[in-house]
């Protein structure tokens, strides 16, 4: 995979010194900018994105260590290279506890220099990496496969393929566990920012008083409980793609400093003043029909609108139930031990495709799951299927609305479970707000 370009700052208050490190160091994938003062870096750090920064110990508007203090509380990201002179000695080392990865001497060795910047830059993308998987780790990485050769999927694909090169919002729509999450990452993948990870946030998750701080980051001492800076999604998604799971979930006050983003491509941290640029490609998905959740008030109708640019409905399992066996071939091979051979026998095969699937792909995926543990000789029979699944005769569900059928599961699945909704909804392939919607739906019935 080619290297992705990055930017490094020079700040020297001598103009001989910037134009050598910006003459010396840019390369095809290295662009370099300079600034001669505090003043002058301050700006450039707000209206460009850099990795790495070189940096005089002794600028002129600024005393000593300040300004790497001010940038590593403000941009912890940035790794920072001090420019030092003889008598300049405790001093770098000072600055090397205070946060910055490094120190060279003048007069320096430009080979030399090069070679901590690259050093500096592999610290930058370790860290962008390990902030990224923790943020991603629940997400199956290998899975970026939409199965299926249905009227249906197939228009699907052909959307995504028209979609992907653009930098327009993509909103994903459909019931929970259908594969809005697959095709978010088919557009990434076929997208211009396919060399740089995804990041994936599911906004049910987010903390309702802390998710602005988690998407945007915040300065130190911004609120109760921040002991130190944090740079948040946004940053992190820079030149990338943001994938934002159940968007229906945000903070109505959070959806419009979203909207700031997609209009200016700008945004401001927790207690900070500043704005900064950011380059990120969005696509959103909900469960939830979002024209109605504006109408009573719960979703910003700007935003919906923005971001309902280019929408790609999903299809539920039960409208496309001829990828049914394609699906259950690949859910075989993929989850099988060992690359070990699973045969599922007619009977077996015939209560997957007479089954509503309310849970969609994610519920067929654990019931294969399920199934290849229980299977004996490698042969998957009906005796391997949920209870549930196998009771429902052809006759029976051609009288239940998919509804009812899909009322009758959540609430056998419960009882199986001895009414735990975590372990419930995880079944199902559903989060738990969705399960206690669910319930509260047919709480009349």
């Amino acid at each position: 995979m080619e290297q992705e370009k990055y930017t490094v700052l020079a700040i020297d208050d001598e103009e001989p010194i910037r134009r050598l490190l910006q003459k010396e160091l840019t390369t095809d994938r290295r662009e370099v900018l300079t600034a001669a003062t505090a003043a002058s870096a301050r700006e450039m750090l707000r209206t460009h994105w850099f990795d790495v920064i070189i940096m005089d110990l002794r600028l002129p508007d600024i005393h000593d260590l300040d300004l790497l203090i001010e940038i590593k509380d403000t941009v912890p990201h940035i790794e920072i290279v001090m420019i030092t002179g003889h008598g300049d000695i405790d001093s770098a080392v000072k600055a090397i506890k205070l946060g910055a990865c490094d120190f060279i001497r003048k007069p320096f060795n430009l080979d030399r220099l090069e070679l901590v910047i690259e050093k500096a830059h592999q610290r930058v993308l370790l860290s962008r990496e390990n902030t990224i998987l923790r943020h991603n780790s629940s997400i199956d990485q290998q899975s970026v496969q939409f199965i299926g050769n249905s009227q249906a999927v197939r228009d699907i694909k052909f959307l995504v393929n028209k979609v992907a090169p653009a930098k327009i919002p993509v909103l994903l729509t459909g019931e929970s566990g259908a594969g809005k999450d697959v095709v978010a990452r088919l557009i990434h993948q076929r997208s211009a920012c396919a060399g740089h990870p995804m990041i994936i946030k599911n906004c049910a998750s987010l903390q309702k008083d802390l998710a602005r701080s988690e998407l945007f980051g915040h300065m130190k001492g911004s609120f109760t409980g921040a002991t130190e800076s944090s740079e948040g999604l946004m940053a992190y998604a820079h030149d990338s793609t943001l994938f934002l799971d159940e968007i229906g979930e945000l903070p109505l006050g959070v959806q419009a400093s979203l909207l700031r983003i997609l209009e200016t491509q700008t945004y401001r941290r927790v207690g900070e003043k500043e704005e900064r640029m950011v380059n990120i490609r969005f696509i959103y998905a909900t469960n939830r029909n979002l024209a109605e959740e504006v109408e009573k008030g719960r979703f910003n109708e700007a935003f919906f609108h923005r971001i309902n640019a280019f929408n790609i409905e999903i299809p539920s399992l039960s409208e496309r139930k001829e990828d049914l066996p394609l699906l259950v071939d690949f859910f075989l091979t993929r989850l099988s031990p060992d690359n070990t051979s699973y045969r599922i026998v007619d009977n077996a095969m015939d209560c997957i495709l007479r089954y509503n699937w309310p849970g969609n792909v994610r519920e067929l995926r654990n019931v294969i799951e399920r199934s290849i543990i229980l299977a004996e000789n490698n042969i998957i029979t009906e005796r391997c299927l949920p209870r549930e699944l196998v009771s429902i005769s052809e006759d029976n569900l051609a009288t239940l609305s998919l509804e009812s059928v899909e009322r009758n599961h959540i609430l056998k699945m419960l009882q199986f479970y001895d009414d735990n909704r975590q372990k419930t909804a995880e079944t199902l392939g559903i989060s738990r707000k969705t399960l206690y919607r669910k319930l509260e739906k047919y709480a009349g019935h």
